[in-house]
């Protein structure tokens, strides 16, 4: 008997264990790969192995407006797998061994609910019955697949590759077709347009990067095309043929010659198989329906990360599965989403926080918007030749306190930190102004955005 049993071992799951184990209960984590989920075996942690290696390789590579050249650069694309094998490998070593020190039980393989039972609920994992007072699903997401024609048959051939798949390629692709221009689509394309591959994004939307403002969209596309990476927007994918995308764009048919495709259409929740059925657990839209303590309809049944679609980021997961946990051990809590991070991380970062314009304008909450260029920033000037990045502060101009924040610039993924506070703080513009910022860093673009907006 435990006092808490969680399916699943990504970023919402293994940090449950560790807050619900070092708290004092009894916890099983039921994990059918490897813990650390999808973030840190095949998706945020991996990625960033991949685009740094591309970093430092463009730096080498095109740094002659700094002073330095060099000849012979190139990547080696199969040291730098070996190399993301490394850090994921050390980093689930040291979650499993965390988890052990704290006394946390883990058991590999799928956990599917059989029942209730007097003292709780019964879960069976290959074939042995766990039985727990409580249960987390943290079971995370899987990759969309849309009906097109062909999809199917090329993800059973390998030709089209999911996260999971384009992360371990040995080789680099000589056209790379990317299906989706979200946050993975993109991070995949700059990273195999560095290592060499023409790659075409195809996005049904008008735009790419999703719902990040649009000022900051419009510069992160026009790096991408100075890096010659291709965009078909307003295009719908029709079918996935082998050699080649075929997409109507403008009511005519278009064809992209690919070696591989990545499908990168966004992620949906991982209910089915799992048994949620065999105890009642409602589902909206596919998704685990959640209170603000992240309890579901059944009591003792919890919910956190990917499973509930309401924000599938592992940092969103983190915290989440605290307030699950804290509400278990009694401690008042409640999940806010106001104020979660977005990062994209490629070269230039973009970083964002709180609400967009437009957010603003059909909440009908009054705004103002201060939009400055990052060259105000000395540190930012010194470190990026030509720069083009930007700031936007929108804020409440009765209550002057700070509504949201987007950038796209380098370190922006760092930065945003200290306006999530803002945000999540209501922190007033007056009160903003007295923080000294160290000096020079590119971070002071946030003191001068607020004296910008309060003119």
């Amino acid at each position: 008997m435990f006092d808490l049993i969680v399916l699943g071992g990504g970023p919402a799951g293994y940090l449950a264990g560790e807050r619900a184990g070092g708290a004092g209960l009894s916890v099983a984590v039921v994990e059918k790969r490897r813990v650390g989920g999808v973030c840190l075996n095949e998706g945020c942690i991996p990625s960033k192995a991949l685009l740094y290696s591309a970093k430092l390789f463009d730096g080498a590579a095109h740094g002659e407006k700094y002073g330095v050249r060099a000849t012979g650069i190139t990547l080696d694309h199969a040291a730098v797998i070996e190399r993301k094998k490394r850090v994921v490998d050390t980093l689930v070593g040291g979650i499993s061994a965390k988890l052990k020190k704290l006394g946390v039980k883990t058991f590999d393989g799928e956990g599917v609910i059989q029942q209730r039972t007097q003292n709780g609920f019964a879960v069976k994992v290959n074939g042995e019955i766990l039985e727990g007072k409580r249960l987390l699903i943290a079971s995370g997401s899987v990759p969309a697949v849309p009906p097109i024609e062909g999809l199917k048959e090329g993800l059973a051939s390998g030709f089209v590759l999911t996260n999971r798949e384009v992360l371990d390629l040995t080789e680099v692709p000589r056209r790379l077709a990317v299906i989706g221009g979200g946050v993975i689509g993109l991070e995949m394309a700059s990273y195999y347009r560095s290592a060499g591959s023409e790659v075409t994004v195809i996005e049904m939307l008008d735009h790419i990067a999703g719902g990040t403002d649009p000022d900051i969209e419009k510069i992160l596309r026009k790096n991408y095309e100075a890096k010659r990476v291709k965009f078909e927007l307003s295009a719908k994918v029709t079918k996935v043929g082998s050699g080649s995308v075929s997409f109507e764009k403008d009511g005519k048919m278009n064809e992209a010659a690919a070696g591989k495709v990545l499908l990168s259409i966004g992620r949906r929740p991982a209910t089915a198989g799992i048994g949620l059925e065999n105890v009642g657990v409602y589902l909206e839209r596919g998704a685990v329906k959640t209170d603000e303590q992240m309890r579901t309809n059944v009591a003792g049944v919890y919910a956190a990360g990917d499973v509930n679609g309401i924000s599938m980021l592992a940092h969103t997961a983190y915290r989440e599965a605290e307030v699950a946990v804290n509400d278990m051990l009694g401690i008042r809590d409640a999940m806010d989403y106001g104020a979660i991070p977005a990062v994209i991380y490629t070269n230039p970062e973009v970083a964002s926080v709180g609400m967009t314009e437009e957010a603003a304008r059909q909440a009908g909450i009054a705004f103002k918007t201060a939009k400055m260029t990052m060259r105000y920033s000395g540190r930012y000037v010194a470190e990026n030749e030509g720069g083009d990045g930007i700031i936007k502060f929108i804020v409440d101009p009765a209550r002057e306190i700070v509504l949201g924040v987007h950038m796209i610039g380098s370190y922006a993924s760092e930065i945003i930190m200290s306006a999530v506070l803002m945000v999540e703080r209501r922190m007033r513009l007056s009160d903003i102004k007295r923080a000294v910022f160290p000096h020079p860093t590119v971070c002071e673009i946030l003191r001068e955005a607020v004296f910008e907006v309060s003119n």
